[in-house]
C-alpha cells in the first residue's frame, strides 16, 4: 500500500472508502419498527451491547406499544423489564419523563429536530443523531459513539475526548455525503478488528496509514452524561 495521505481529510476519505470496500453491508443493528422504538432503543443501548438491547426490547414493545404507554408505565415495574440494561433504573426514568414530554408536547410522536429531541430526557447528540438519521431522513451530524470516539483517535483523526468536540471535528474533515455510513463503518470495524483492549493490527486494512501503536491508552468514558 502507498505512503499515508498527508492531511486528516484526505485520511477520513481513505479511511472510509477502505472500510466501505471491507464492510459493504454495515448498517444500524438495533432492531426497531417504529420511531418511537427507535428512540427508546437508541437510549437503552448507552454503554449496553445491541444485542442485549434487542433481546429486551423484542419483549418490551409486546407491553409498550406508544409513547402514552411508556408515559404512564410505573417506573419501578418498568425498571424491572429493563433489569438487564446497564443502569435500568436510570434509563426507566429517562423513558417515562422522555416519553410525558413527547405526549404533552409533541402529540404523542418523536420530534423531528435536534433541539427538540435533546430537550428530551436522556437523550444527547449521539441519540438524537442516531433518531434523525435512521427515523427521520435527516443527517446533520456524525453519530460519535464508543466505537468512533475510540478510533477515530487511534486514526489521528481528532485529539479531543468528549464526544461532541470529536463530532465537530470529524464535522469538518469527513465529507457529507459520509456522514451517516462513517459511524456504522467504525462501529463494525470496532467490533471486528480494533477492538478496545486488543486491537488486531496485522489484520488490519488501515494499518499502513494507522499512527496508533497498540496498546494506546484508552479513553475515559464514565462521564454520566445522556447520549
Amino acid at each position: 500500500m502507498g505512503d499515508p495521505p498527508d492531511s486528516r481529510s484526505e485520511q477520513a476519505v481513505e479511511i472510509a472508502d477502505r472500510l466501505e470496500e471491507a464492510y459493504p453491508d454495515s448498517t444500524i443493528s438495533l432492531q426497531f419498527e417504529s420511531r418511537l422504538q427507535l428512540l427508546v432503543s437508541v437510549i437503552l443501548s448507552a454503554q449496553c451491547t445491541d444485542e442485549r438491547v434487542n433481546e429486551v426490547t423484542s419483549e418490551l414493545y409486546e407491553t409498550y406499544e406508544t409513547a402514552e404507554d411508556f408515559a404512564a408505565a410505573d417506573e419501578e415495574e418498568l425498571a424491572e423489564e429493563l433489569y438487564s440494561i446497564t443502569y435500568h433504573n436510570q434509563k426507566a426514568g429517562y423513558l417515562v419523563s422522555a416519553c410525558q414530554d413527547i405526549v404533552e408536547k409533541h402529540d404523542g410522536e418523536v420530534p423531528a429536530t435536534m433541539d427538540e429531541l435533546t430537550d428530551l430526557s436522556g437523550v444527547g447528540r449521539k441519540t438524537a443523531n442516531v433518531v434523525l438519521q435512521h427515523a427521520h431522513d435527516v443527517v446533520e451530524g456524525i453519530v460519535v459513539d464508543t466505537h468512533v470516539q475510540r478510533l477515530s483517535r487511534r486514526l489521528g483523526l481528532t485529539e479531543e475526548k468528549r464526544p461532541d468536540a470529536i463530532e465537530q471535528d470529524l464535522l469538518g474533515i469527513v465529507p457529507q455525503s459520509h456522514w451517516q455510513q462513517f459511524t456504522h463503518l467504525f462501529i463494525d470495524h470496532g467490533r471486528a478488528v480494533c477492538t478496545a483492549r486488543n486491537p488486531d493490527c496485522g489484520d488490519c486494512v488501515l494499518a499502513d496509514i494507522c499512527p496508533s501503536e497498540k496498546g494506546d491508552s484508552e479513553i475515559d468514558l464514565a462521564s454520566g452524561e445522556p447520549w
